[in-house]
């Protein structure tokens, strides 16, 4: 069940956001490093009603941002977005480790586009580093488009993807 997160969530959620650095800085992936995300961060996604966990029974297995707002690097994108429609975002996904091949992330991006439909936006962006594989395939598998590259912290290079959601 996705829900959003609540403070009590946070140790947990931090958990597993170490178990993905350590992931990708084992696969050689650029995405994330010591610098990003943070705890603090973390904190600010709860507390701001954009932090989403799924949970299987009670244990969180993912944690999410799920964003309504226009994210500012999409406004420079090289390359071209399909439209200019509001749009829904996921940033900082990540699985547990116990949890990992099992469709968590897909089934966090499938609750994620229900509540977007809810909201009445079916215009879906995302992006992500060009070397995070697990990522690309996920993207790939759930019919996003290749729009261009966005430039995040420190110039670092994203690709970024959107689709249309459907009611499939």
């Amino acid at each position: 069940m996705l829900t959003k997160a609540i403070e009590n969530d946070a140790n947990r959620i931090w958990e597993i956001m170490l178990q993905a650095k350590a992931q990708m800085k084992r696969l050689g992936s650029h995405q994330w490093d010591n610098d990003y995300p943070t705890p603090e961060l973390i904190a600010e996604d709860i507390r701001n009603g954009r932090g989403y966990v799924l949970r299987n029974g009670e244990q969180i297995v993912a944690y999410g941002v799920i964003s309504f707002e226009a994210e500012p690097a999409y406004a420079e994108i090289k390359g071209k977005w399909q439209n200019d429609a509001p749009y829904l975002i996921v940033h900082r996904l990540a699985v547990a480790d116990e949890a990992k091949h099992q469709g968590i992330a897909k089934r966090f991006m499938q609750e994620a586009e229900k509540i977007s439909l809810a909201k009445g936006i079916d215009n879906f962006r995302i992006d992500t580093n060009y070397d995070n594989h697990y990522m690309l395939h996920l993207i790939d598998s759930l019919g996003f488009q290749y729009s261009g590259e966005v430039i995040y912290r420190g110039n670092k290079v994203r690709r970024a993807f959107e689709k249309t959601i459907t009611t499939e």
